[in-house]
């Protein structure tokens, strides 16, 4: 890589791209308003990203619409759902609150995003609030205090062609999970992994 072509001056980045598009400052807000709400609520998938003492993490969470509860215009609740026991975003909030999600919404082209703080809370009130269809509770809950909200365009969307059911990748055309495992560590049994994957459902989340 040709290290003199290497941007390191945020100046010399403006000159390059030029002032933001006026849309683009317009749409961030420091709360939800009410169409930004709608499309929260209607979305079932989340990116979280965090950053803590083992570095950067960006992880998906899901559920049902409207698992990622709105209290008001500032505050987003989410159950930690149970998963792999790894808890990289959850030790990642611990050390440093800052967190960033990006909501997306089947068949919409539209991404939302919401950067803030974020607070760990083992409150049982609330942890039991968010008891599943099985009467399951989780184990935590992540309470997220809007710093900046807005939406995205459907330009990403477009172009990858996500919802295009003429772009769906077979999944055998992939390693499974269990090969990716095997892949990692040998002695991995990775067709036994995948077994019980078939049985039990999906891999837990992070």
């Amino acid at each position: 890589m040709n290290e003199q072509a290497k941007i390191s001056q945020a100046e010399t980045l403006r000159d390059l791209y030029g002032e933001p598009v006026p849309a683009s400052l317009v749409k961030e807000m420091m709360f939800l308003t009410d169409a930004y709400a709608a499309f929260i609520k209607a979305s079932p998938f989340v990116v979280l990203s965090t950053s803590g003492e083992e570095g950067l993490d960006a992880s998906p969470r899901g559920g049902p619409p409207g698992f990622v509860r709105i209290v008001d215009r500032n505050t987003l609740i989410l159950p930690d759902r149970s998963g792999n026991n790894r808890v990289d975003t959850l030790s990642n909030v611990v050390a440093d609150p800052r967190i960033a999600m990006l909501f997306l919404v089947p068949g919409v082209g539209e991404t939302m995003r919401v950067n803030g703080t974020a607070r760990v809370s083992v409150d049982l009130d609330l942890v039991q609030s968010f008891a599943d269809a099985n009467g399951k509770i989780p184990r935590s809950v992540l309470i997220v205090t809007i710093e900046r909200c807005y939406v995205h365009c459907s330009q990403s969307l477009a172009r990858s062609r996500l919802w295009d059911p003429a772009a769906q990748v077979e999944r055998k055309s992939l390693p499974s999970i269990g090969q990716m495992l095997q892949a990692c560590r040998a002695e991995f049994d990775g067709a036994a992994y995948d077994k019980r994957n078939a049985e039990e459902g999906s891999e837990p989340e992070d």
